[in-house]
């Protein structure tokens, strides 16, 4: 498929290098990154030539740290414009880039850097109250691979080195500038090792070449049109597959510009957003919500902006209006995976209100498939996609990710989803969160959204508990508005009663906890709330 794949234009032989060298080129001065650091409320731009002289000097560095052509590069910072000249960095010295969440701690790190193997580990003095640089040492002791520790936002510890002045304030081109043109990794080669999110099972490290990422960039790009106007700015780290590849790529690529905070505050959001004038934004529900209620308490002019997608969980249909309403502009909704990134979107030309119906269609030559789980699915079933955006495998775990392929080279992503009438899809949960009521497949998006609205519930998620008749109890567990006095089980039965939701699908079990626990892209854990409250036994 690779040679039908490049003449339909999705792979290329060109890498994003060569989009940074273009750039550099054509508007030199033009702003290829901004960022805003909460420490100091500084905000600091680079442009294209800035960029890719930062590139060839962070390259260099990589190079007289002793790493090699295909070792592993593992970074763990907040959201900053360093992350971009490292990512791009790698690149240019033939090094695979594996970006880690910032609140990842002791034993996802271990994991993590034992399945990857890298030989030098960048990470923080602090963070959220932690240290993760003594972390980081001490698992240097232990590891194998891991060489080398390098600490940002702080003074080095023994046996580690500071990570800006040793990247960024000796000029290692003129040591090593000569080596890179050979290093550079080419456009399928293995680059980006990405760890999910673990929402239902294990961390799994996916890996990812530019082509697979250009696949879907480029996809993405051409469902909206964008072009070198596109100021692109994230509600997710840029140490996940959004932050890399629509975060800091796709305006690289389009030759735009991108714009991150490692703040989560959304009045920080806001007037970043407002400040650099951001046309396109990508965002999870919860972090909408969040700005939608900042944006009516103070009003900020985003009159740039004209792309909002809302990806990571379905879209609740109401947010449809209160984005119309907020911030004048039309919501759009994305599926995708880390193992695929955005596969499906909602486009311009389906009705205005499509994202509140579906989870839009497929892009850059992706394909769909659902397999029905019943006779009485109803059209929900099993979603399976292969095309140009898929990943290389996951890293080390060969077995499991063949163990997920088809004779055909379909992906089973394990969501359960239906048709939309428009040749898209419909997200209803995963595989592994499906709850059988009676032989029917409990709808848990649309649970989940209805209850969702009720003013007593402040955060909440519906999962299946066994029962000895291999029938499932559905049980919502709510986080309340008011823990003084919570919602009822009478009262969500009222409110799904009202929505006209069948009475076969109301849930029959009702706990009410402080916190949902959650994945480090703001998922809920569903699997965690199984074990917590399924029946003795």
């Amino acid at each position: 498929m690779s040679d039908a794949y490049r003449r339909r234009g999705w792979w290329r032989d060109e890498t994003f290098l060569d989009d940074l060298r273009r750039g550099a080129r054509d508007h030199p001065d033009k702003a290829a990154v901004a960022v805003h650091r909460g420490a100091g409320d500084s905000t600091r731009v680079l442009g294209y030539a800035e960029l890719s002289r930062l590139t060839d000097r962070c390259a260099s560095a990589l190079v007289e740290l002793g790493l090699r052509p295909g070792d592993f590069f593992a970074v763990q910072l907040t959201d900053r414009w360093e992350l971009a000249v490292l990512a791009l960095g790698c690149m240019r010295a033939g090094v695979r880039f594996c970006p880690l969440m910032p609140i990842y701690r002791r034993w996802q790190l271990e994991a993590m850097l034992r399945v990857s193997g890298a030989r030098v580990f960048v990470t923080m003095a602090e963070h959220a109250g932690d240290r993760p640089a003594e972390i980081g040492l001490e698992l240097a002791a232990g590891l194998p691979d891991l060489e080398r520790v390098l600490v940002a936002d702080g003074p080095a510890l023994d046996g580690t080195r500071p990570f800006e002045s040793f990247f960024f304030d000796t000029p290692w081109e003129e040591s090593h500038g000569g080596e890179l043109d050979a290093r550079e990794l080419g456009p399928d080669d293995p680059y980006l090792l990405l760890f999910t999110s673990g929402t239902t099972s294990e961390s799994k490290g996916v890996l990812h070449s530019q082509n697979t990422l250009h696949a879907a960039i480029r996809g993405e790009a051409g469902v909206f049109g964008l072009d070198g106007s596109l100021v692109m700015t994230t509600s997710a780290s840029y140490s996940h597959y959004t932050g890399v590849a629509q975060g800091m790529l796709m305006p690289l690529m389009l030759g735009g510009t991108m714009v991150f905070q490692d703040s989560r505050d959304p009045a920080v959001v806001l007037d970043v957003m407002a400040r650099h004038g951001v046309t396109f934004l990508y965002i999870a529900p919860p972090a909408l919500q969040e700005l939608m209620d900042e944006q009516r308490r103070a009003p900020r002019d985003l009159s740039a902006l004209r792309w909002l997608v809302c990806g990571s969980s379905p879209v609740p249909p109401y947010f449809v209006d209160d984005v119309r309403e907020v911030f004048k502009t039309r919501l759009f909704s994305l599926w995708g995976m880390t193992e695929n990134g955005p596969v499906t979107i909602s486009r311009p030309e389906d009705p205005d209100d499509w994202a509140a119906h579906s989870d839009g269609s497929p892009i850059a030559d992706m394909e769909l498939r659902i397999d029905p789980v019943s006779e009485r699915s109803d059209g929900v079933g099993v979603l399976w996609v292969r095309g140009p955006t898929q990943c290389l495998g996951y890293y080390r775990r060969e077995g499991l990710y063949a163990a997920k392929l088809d004779a055909g080279g379909w992906f089973n992503t394990d969501d359960l989803v239906r048709p939309d009438g428009r040749g898209g899809i419909r997200v209803t949960g995963r595989a592994t969160d499906m709850i059988l009521r009676h032989a029917n497949i409990v709808p848990v998006a649309d649970l989940e959204t209805i209850i969702g609205r009720h003013p007593g519930v402040r955060e909440m998620a519906v999962v299946g508990l066994p029962e000895q008749d291999l029938d499932e109890t559905v049980c919502v567990v709510v986080v309340p508005v008011s823990p003084e006095s919570p919602v009822t089980l009478e009262d969500l039965h009222r409110a799904l009663a009202g929505a006209g939701m069948a009475e076969l699908y109301w849930p029959q079990r009702l706990e009410i906890v402080e916190t949902l626990p959650k994945t480090p892209t703001g998922k809920t854990r569903k699997v965690e709330l199984k074990e917590r409250f399924a029946p003795p036994g």
